[in-house]
């Protein structure tokens, strides 16, 4: 799997984050889960990834932008310190390296499937694959004050990661921190965020470029 694919879907998070585990928080949790997955159709921003190492070294800093069409159409953007594309069109997933014009495409419901990445699609299914564990309306694993935290730990135990915090302000995605098995830490930021803007389709469909190598075989839509 590429760094970004990697970057994306086996992700970290710290283990001290004080989180309350009463009830009706983690009712709230729910609550702001479902917006996010169920309520919102389009979602678009620009983000701050740092990927951090056990012993708090940051190992990677990297920035682009975000959009999101729900049902299942969601394209990720590195544009620095390289550019590299994540889009998934709702059938398959496309991930484009451009420094070493290559494509890697895969049907997307197999490469999401025990993801967090499932959350940005708003797949029908993708609540089924997580459990709300904890919540907590201050502090949280970045430890700011004025974001509602939510953890969400896999219900398979195989899935490759821990667990993934969301913080939100004003019912809104903000954060994103992820957990993986070798306790790596990436926290996402989340800037200049629109929900439920008019998003170009085009951003969501992948034309391989040419004198690109693909690599994989993408699904094909079924006929009636």
């Amino acid at each position: 799997m590429n760094v970004m694919l990697r970057a994306l879907f086996i992700l970290a998070v710290t283990a001290s984050c004080g989180f309350a585990a009463a009830a009706d928080d983690n009712d709230r949790g729910r609550e702001l889960v479902d917006i996010f997955v169920n309520d919102v159709e389009t979602f678009a921003g620009r983000f701050e990834q740092t990927l951090i190492d056990p012993d708090g070294e940051v190992l990677e800093s990297s920035t682009g932008v975000l959009s999101i069409s729900r049902p299942g159409k969601f394209r990720w953007a590195y544009e620095a310190p390289y550019e590299q594309w994540l889009v998934a069109d709702g059938l398959n997933i496309w991930s484009y390296d451009v420094d070493l014009a290559q494509v890697t495409v895969k049907p997307q419901a197999e490469a999401l499937a025990n993801t967090p990445a499932l959350l940005l699609g708003g797949a029908s299914n993708a609540m089924d694959e997580f459990e709300v564990v904890e919540s907590d309306e201050e502090g949280g694993p970045t430890d700011e004050l004025g974001l509602e935290w939510v953890r969400l730990q896999p219900v398979d135990a195989d899935s490759g990661f821990a667990y993934v915090d969301l913080g939100f302000a004003d019912d809104t995605l903000n954060r994103m921190v992820f957990l993986d098995n070798l306790q790596q830490t990436t926290i996402v930021y989340l800037t200049e965020v629109t929900v439920d803007e008019p998003v170009d389709a085009a951003e969501f469909r992948f034309e391989v470029p040419d004198d690109v190598d693909v690599v994989g075989t993408p699904a094909e839509a079924s006929t009636p």
